[in-house]
């Protein structure tokens, strides 16, 4: 095989205690022979039990005993019963113990799944299955993967090695494939974006002969673990594909070329769930040529899909990116806001709108977005990424679901109650069906899929968090851990340690109080403090000899004012600014005392010899797992934990260097500063 299974690996032994007397699979359920999910989720318990406690696990089929492989029960021996039941919440399942069986309910067959999915979980954990009562009904109604893959097998900003949908511009649909599907399904993931937003190249024919072939072929064994596929579209793919010379979305030829593509990819891709789209940004296509909307272009492809159940996935993700640096009014922390507060309402509703967790680019520390309470009549989809483009890209371990919990946390004040980022976006706030969460992916075709191995924390953290938000980062953490390297107490809390510490340690020798950017420019690993200071991308810190930071207050920008009161207020007022966003939103003096007693100058130069010093204690935990862990994985992490230690140092230094520089003011502790 030549790749780990990840938390889905059942060749490492469990006690066996909590499931004796387990030897049936009783499968309650008509037809169940035909549903390929229900198949699964079988194959998966029998697969699990036979690597993991040795036992064979004997099928039957409840109302039809003598067919096949289904059985009659003998004797006195423990099963396991998928049970359908009416009434239940959509993929919500019931597990539990009755009379010493393990019983999985669900109202359909991505519940029964899910509720395997579980009870493999808690076999791995070791957890008492005899206490087991488990009412599990996901919040999220869309809980999407978004791959910037290429068809040429590159992926952009992967960090993981190439592609495994794609090689040589042909689709790839192999056992890595299903090992995919698996590994997503078992978090809850339920639909998966398989190429960039960036279309290009061979993507843009994906929705022609030359592919859907094996697209419907990708999309089958998704559904078969109840993911739904979807597709990054080419917005000009009327006039890429060589058929029209326009792609105004107010034009009834163009309108009329989408309707009967959509015609013929959903005819052939009948499970196909939609298209992601992004418009008019970075030097993508879309409607603002032709001087329409994007309400205009959105609605012109929803209307098409509609028919055929297909949902239209637009990126909010627009800004100029011909800014001049000389210009300090143009703000394209504001440019999301500027471009979609106007269309609130008038985009149909198979249409959503994705929005990044903040107002720039995945950065360790951003505000949360303000379409988020700004939108109120307008399906919302809040857009993460575990790809650590900004936060150590897989070669630093940077743990995010705790920047995740707080972004899903944060009151918008769009009302008195259920006005969090999470009740919006799980449908609570407007009653909508239509939104969810959906990060940018970080697997590749490496041996153990995310380039570090730690890293997988936040591709299965993402997963559990989508699904159970009211999950906390500690306990997500813990169970990773424990499903995936077992019960070991001293790896599970030296791990506990090293995630835990990792995100805080890497905004702390990186980004000082909320400003962020100061990358090398392109490949965005490294420090660079200037690298894109002086760029069209509008990415600026405004360092100068006095201070530092963005004046986005009132009488700055006004970005501050976007946000709905007391938001507002608070951060356009440096007085009442969180010290960890104080200077995205207002430039301040070096000497500027923050809460902490600390003056700007101080805190950047404790932050960074700080975070080097979480650093060095997070590597020496670690290499005390020697021989506790298996031997490549250790050795593969080891290598990594080593490069953040000499790279933690860098950041370091360089930062401190240059603001010394830039100040003239001595760390008032004396330490090395360059």
């Amino acid at each position: 095989m030549g790749y780990e299974q990840l938390w889905l690996d059942y060749t490492r032994k469990v006690s066996g205690r909590e499931t004796e007397g387990i030897i049936y699979i009783c499968v309650g359920i008509p037809d169940a022979e035909k549903d390929a999910l229900i198949q699964n989720s079988v194959k998966e318990l029998q697969e699990a039990f036979a690597g993991m406690v040795g036992r064979e696990l004997t099928l039957r089929q409840e109302g039809s005993a003598g067919t096949g492989a289904a059985q009659a029960r003998t004797g006195e021996g423990r099963e396991i019963r998928l049970v359908r039941r009416e009434g239940m919440r959509v993929e919500s399942y019931h597990l539990y113990c009755e009379k010493g069986d393990i019983v999985i309910e669900a109202s359909d067959s991505r519940g029964i799944l899910y509720g395997a999915f579980d009870l493999i979980r808690q076999v791995k954990m070791e957890n008492p299955l005899h206490l087991l009562d488990r009412t599990n009904a996901p919040l999220m109604p869309m809980r999407m993967l978004d791959h910037w893959d290429n068809m040429d097998g590159s992926i952009e900003r992967g960090y993981s090695g190439e592609s495994f949908f794609f090689v040589k511009d042909q689709i790839v649909i192999d056992e890595r494939t299903r090992d995919y599907a698996r590994l997503a399904a078992s978090v809850g993931i339920n639909a998966v974006v398989i190429n960039n937003v960036n279309v290009k190249d061979a993507a843009t024919w994906l929705i022609t002969d030359r592919y859907l072939d094996q697209v419907k072929q990708l999309s089958e064994v998704f559904a078969g673990y109840g993911i739904r596929l979807f597709l990054s579209l080419n917005y000009a793919a009327p006039m890429e594909l060589g058929e029209l010379e326009s792609a105004d979305p107010l034009s009834e030829e163009v309108r009329g070329w989408w309707h009967e593509r959509m015609k013929k990819v959903f005819g052939k891709v009948s499970d196909l769930g939609g298209f992601l789209i992004k418009a008019d940004s970075e030097g993508r296509p879309g409607p603002f040529t032709y001087g329409r909307t994007h309400a205009d272009g959105a609605n012109m492809l929803a209307e098409a899909a509609a028919p055929y159940g297909g949902t239209i996935i637009w990126r909010c993700f627009v800004y100029n990116c011909m800014q001049d640096w000389r210009d300090y009014k143009t703000d394209r922390a504001r440019s999301g806001y500027d471009n979609f507060m106007d269309l609130d309402g008038k985009f149909m509703d198979n249409v959503i709108l994705q929005i990044k967790n903040g107002p720039m680019d995945f950065q360790v520390r951003e505000p949360v977005h303000p379409l988020f309470g700004g939108l109120t009549k307008t399906n919302q989809m809040l857009e993460v990424q575990i790809a650590q483009e900004y936060t150590g890209q897989q070669r630093h371990l940077c743990y995010l679901i705790p920047m995740f919990k707080e972004i899903l946390g944060f009151r918008t004040y769009v009302k008195e109650e259920t006005d969090t980022v999470m009740d919006i976006v799980s449908g609570r706030t407007f009653g909508q069906r239509n939104c969810g969460m959906a990060a940018v992916a970080n697997t590749g075709n490496d041996d153990n899929w995310t380039g570090h191995d730690m890293a997988a924390a936040n591709w299965y953290g993402f997963g559990r968090l989508a699904f159970e938000p009211e999950l906390t980062a500690e306990e997500i953490a813990r169970e990773w851990i424990r499903v995936t390297y077992g019960n070991d107490e001293q790896v599970e809390e030296t791990m506990m340690f090293l995630l835990m510490s990792s995100w805080p340690a890497y905004e702390s020798y990186t980004s000082p109080l909320g400003i962020g950017w100061m990358v090398s420019p392109n490949n965005h690993y490294g420090p660079s403090v200037d690298g894109y200071e002086y760029s069209r991308w509008g990415t600026y810190h405004r360092a100068d000899h006095q201070g530092i930071g963005v004046d986005r207050s009132h009488e700055g920008t006004g970005y501050a004012m976007l946000y709905r009161k007391p938001n507002a207020s608070v951060y356009d007022d440096k007085e009442k600014c969180p010290d960890e966003l104080l200077l995205f939103f207002h430039h301040i003096p070096y000497t500027w005392k923050l809460r902490s007693g600390k003056t700007v100058i101080q805190h950047i130069y404790d932050s960074h010899f700080e975070g080097v010093e979480i650093v060095d204690e997070m590597v020496e935990q670690f290499m005390a797992l020697q021989g506790r862990l298996p031997e490549a994985a250790y050795e593969r992490m080891a290598r990594r934990f080593l490069e953040q230690k000499e790279h933690a140092r860098e950041w370091r230094d360089q930062i401190n260097a240059y603001f010394h520089r830039k100040s003239g003011i001595l760390d008032e502790k004396g330490r090395e500063v360059y």
